[in-house]
């Protein structure tokens, strides 16, 4: 009899199987060097890039290891890795995270500053749909923003070694923030190094944030239009293709030969995501197989089979823009639950 066990405590053993591996306690113990080692080879770093010594004093100084990130960070499984059954369900996945509330809080979005997101669809030609989609699924549209010291969590993360040539150069991002002008007490967010209403990481915000309202300030803390030009700027610098869906539900006939549509080339980014998918065909040719778009797609659009259930659950044709969400966050999980909420927005 299988038993299912709860998310929360899920969460709590993976952690507890993480530590006993590689006890907190013992980390400090075997990193070379120490934590306040690390930290003047940062600074060090950071003066060869320019960043004044008042800045890296302010941001650097007193900063501590946190256990507690170190934890989340070992107990983080994404939800698309393979478990013994298979891949998690997908429509479990979307009944947890587009919710009615969530459904409920993007019409209430578009309500109060659809004028703004349809005014930045039309400057970035990102649909306003799929903006205020990215906002809700990263911060319930500002509600939730993470209460972690982003320079205490990404030195942790950077000086614990595991992902370090991922964190590092954010540590190093967010120095070169505060030194243009960013408040140190404006840095907050998640464990993980992600901050403001788009949960941007600071090399993308110092690349990509905008400041659309011309204040002076790029504020994607609280102000909504400059989290919505920021949002946009980073899918049409992704490569968004404006006039065209994410994807559309697809009837799939049992007629379709899965093993003839395989896709055989490997991805160089998000693999694991991509082999899941079809290979690349057009709408016209996808329906001389019998597949029948569910929703409106130009005949001349490439796009790809993805049945995330199987063939006995709803299936998708998946365009160039879907890969373009997934640039926000490697997973089909995320990206589906993005698309799908912004349809549900757009009704």
């Amino acid at each position: 009899m299988r038993i299912a066990i709860p998310k929360s405590l899920r969460t709590r053993l993976l952690a507890a199987a993480a530590l006993a591996l590689f006890p907190l306690g013992s980390a400090a113990q075997a990193q070379q060097p120490s934590f306040s080692a690390y930290l003047e080879t940062v600074a060090a770093k950071a003066r060869a890039e320019g960043i004044s010594q008042s800045t890296i004093d302010g941001v650097l100084g007193n900063l501590t290891v946190s256990n507690r990130v170190i934890e989340l960070d070992r107990a983080n499984v994404s939800p698309g890795a393979v478990t013994s059954t298979g891949f998690a369900s997908m429509a479990n996945y979307l009944n947890r995270h587009n919710t009615q509330a969530r459904i409920n809080g993007g019409l209430a979005a578009m309500r109060r500053v659809g004028p703004l997101a349809r005014e930045v669809e039309q400057q970035y030609g990102v649909p306003a749909s799929i903006i205020l989609a990215i906002w809700g699924h990263e911060t319930s549209y500002g509600a939730v923003k993470g209460g972690f010291d982003l320079p205490q969590a990404l030195a942790t993360l950077a000086w614990e070694g595991r992902r370090r040539d991922l964190f590092e150069p954010e540590l190093l991002a967010t120095l070169r923030m505060v030194d243009q002008g960013v408040p140190r007490t404006d840095l907050v967010g998640s464990h993980a190094g992600a901050f403001g209403n788009p949960q941007f990481l600071p090399s993308v915000y110092l690349r990509l944030a905008v400041d659309g309202d011309g204040d002076g300030k790029r504020d994607i803390w609280n102000s909504e239009t400059d989290t919505l030009h920021s949002i946009a700027n980073y899918f049409r610098d992704a490569g968004w293709r404006t006039g065209q869906p994410w994807g559309v539900r697809a009837f799939v006939p049992n007629s379709v030969d899965r093993s003839a549509i395989a896709n055989h080339v490997v991805s160089p980014l998000c693999p694991r995501v991509h082999e899941r998918h079809s290979r690349w065909m057009t709408v016209r040719e996808w329906r001389a197989l019998g597949v029948e778009p569910r929703g409106p797609i130009g005949e001349d659009v490439l796009a790809t089979l993805f049945e995330p259930d199987g063939p006995a659950a709803p299936g998708y044709l998946l365009t160039q823009n879907y890969r373009v969400i997934l640039e926000y966050n490697c997973s089909n999980y995320y990206a589906m639950s993005v698309g799908l909420l912004a349809d549900e927005i757009s009704r």
